[in-house]
């Protein structure tokens, strides 16, 4: 049993401690301790002058993934009455005060770590580089003769070159779907600080007056606790975003599965607790455009996200019966 908490090795005291602090980790199935998850931190992609992507028809991102945030807001809140929702934003604007890229994620961060949130659900869109809807390529689909002058002055001449011909045909931009981010595993360090900074109110304690303050954040038992901490809230993480991709799945919809980016994600990094940044469709593709602008596409990825969170929380709490929708 001791085997798992095994981070320094041969330091005995420091064991003993780290398993001291079990209790207090966040729950992953089969965990004995489930904890509760007691406020979701939404945070709709973008705002204000971050539009986020333009490549659409008819839509920007900003303006959708608000609408959605909302709608998802609202269905957690008349599903699961006692499950408390804090937005990042609730209009076109930065988050906070924010007057930067930089300070608006840091403000969403904050947002979710001064809320104590058991989790952080990121809403985005998406977009190819190439043109939305359809556009004209071209190819070659033969070659014709051409006399061309080269060289200069005496040594000018006459040349026979082959010129390729082309053709202009429409392409239709085709790509569609979703997919689900978490944080990069390799950015240890910064999912560590906010781990740290959100304390350990994010999951059930036995000792509420406990402090984040009151622990030292360098020592060698809160290293192996934050260490601890972070396993779980990836392995969170993974599992939520599989339940959402599932869910999307079963909906019908193209899924490209969880993943993590190269670069990271600041937001998904900066927030102590299970996070996921959920990409909900293509602006590109001007039927998926439609459908995410559509009140019917809308409902569907609330319900779908809905049914996802639904499932995570019967994981982490242990009870199946209790955790069900309210009306269902």
């Amino acid at each position: 049993m001791m085997k798992r908490f095994l981070v320094f090795g041969g330091i005995i005291g420091v064991l003993i401690t780290a398993s001291a602090f079990r209790k207090d980790l966040p729950a992953t199935p089969g965990n004995g301790k489930m904890a509760g998850i007691k406020t979701v931190v939404i945070d709709p992609g973008h705002g204000g002058k971050y539009a986020g992507t333009t490549n659409g028809l008819i839509s920007i991102e900003k303006d959708i993934t608000l609408e959605v945030s909302l709608k998802l807001g609202d269905a957690i809140k008349n599903a699961f009455p006692d499950v408390k929702v804090v937005y990042t934003r609730t209009t076109d604007a930065c988050s906070g005060d924010a007057t930067n890229l930089r300070d608006d994620l840091h403000n969403r961060a904050k947002i979710a770590n001064d809320a104590k949130g058991d989790l952080f659900i990121s809403i985005h869109c998406n977009a190819t580089p190439q043109p939305a809807g359809s556009y004209y390529m071209k190819r070659t689909i033969g070659h014709r003769k051409k006399t061309v002058m080269v060289g200069k002055g005496r040594r000018k001449r006459k040349k026979t070159i082959m010129e390729p011909i082309y053709e202009s045909y429409l392409v239709k931009n085709t790509r569609a779907g979703t997919e689900t981010y978490v944080w990069k595993a390799g950015k240890q360090d910064q999912k560590t600080g906010a781990i740290s900074e959100n304390g350990e109110t994010s999951v059930d304690i036995e000792d509420s007056t406990a402090e984040a303050s009151a622990f030292d954040i360098h020592s060698p038992e809160q290293v192996i606790r934050t260490q601890l901490y972070e396993k779980r809230f990836l392995t969170n993480s993974i599992l939520l975003g599989n339940l959402v991709e599932e869910e999307f799945k079963n909906s019908g919809r193209i899924s490209y599965g969880v993943k993590q980016r190269d670069v990271g994600i600041q937001v998904l990094q900066a927030t102590g607790m299970p996070s996921i940044l959920v990409e909900i469709g293509f602006l590109s593709n001007k039927e998926e455009e439609e459908y995410l602008n559509s009140n019917k596409g809308q409902d569907e990825v609330v319900t779908d996200i809905l049914l996802a969170f639904s499932k995570y929380k019967q994981l982490m709490e242990g009870n199946r019966n209790n955790n069900k929708p309210a009306g269902k």
